[in-house]
This record gives structure tokens, sequence and C-alpha cells, in this order.
């Protein structure tokens, strides 16, 4: 038989964790989402303008050079007497739209978004010299 052994000593017991801070654990979680929000709005916002995805918002008058596939094009401004491929002057801008009717048939037509503005951009091929 065996007997039971002696109660340990306060020292001797293992100690309790300490309570963790509610406060601490909330404010945790609210900086992880804020940290989330912020990334999010980052990539959605800043990203294009980073990598130059963002379309150009020309004005009549300036020249631009049209890239990339039909369903994806890239627009840059670019100087009109550059002599690149694929150049264009911009005749007219209609705002608050994507109707591509507007520049009529002697013009080619780019509809553009940029954040919640939308325009079609009517250009006119400039022919190199």
């Amino acid at each position: 038989m065996t007997t039971p052994s002696a109660p340990l000593t306060p020292e001797q017991q293992p100690a309790a964790p300490a309570p963790a801070k509610k406060g601490s654990a909330i404010l945790k979680k609210v900086g992880g989402v804020l940290v989330a929000i912020v990334i999010a709005l980052g990539v959605k916002f800043g990203l294009p303008y980073l990598t130059g995805d963002a379309p150009v918002h020309a004005k009549a008058g300036e020249c631009v050079t049209v890239t990339g596939a039909d369903n994806d094009p890239k627009v840059d401004t670019a100087d009109c007497s550059s002599g690149k491929a694929d150049l264009f002057k911009v005749v007219k801008v209609y705002d608050d739209t994507f109707d591509l009717n507007k520049c009529g048939q002697e013009l080619s037509a780019l509809a553009q978004q940029l954040e919640s503005d939308k325009f079609v951009l009517c250009l006119e091929e400039v022919v190199k010299k």
C-alpha cells in the first residue's frame, strides 16, 4: 500500500496562467480588421496606378497610344510628333457614358472607366510621316 504524498507548498504548485485582458484581445481583432481593410483598399485603388494599368482620361487635342487586346486596351498619353505605332489624337471626350456611337462612323471610339468616372474617347489615327 502506498501512502499519499504530502500536499504541495505554494512555491511548489504550478503557476496558473495570467487571465487575458479582454480589451487587449478586442484591440487586436479590430486592428487586424483595419489592416485588412487598408490592404484591400490599397489593392483596389492604388495598384492600378502603381502598375500603370489605370485608364488615361486624356483631353481633346492630346495624343495617346493604344496597345493590348481589344477587350483590355492599354491607353497611355504620348507626344503627337513621336511617330509611335498605334498613335491616336483625341478629337472629343464624352463624359458619363460608355456609348461608343457618340463618336460617329469616321472616328474610333474607346470606352474607359477611371474609378467612378466613365468616359468615351473619340480617336483619330495620327498618320505617320
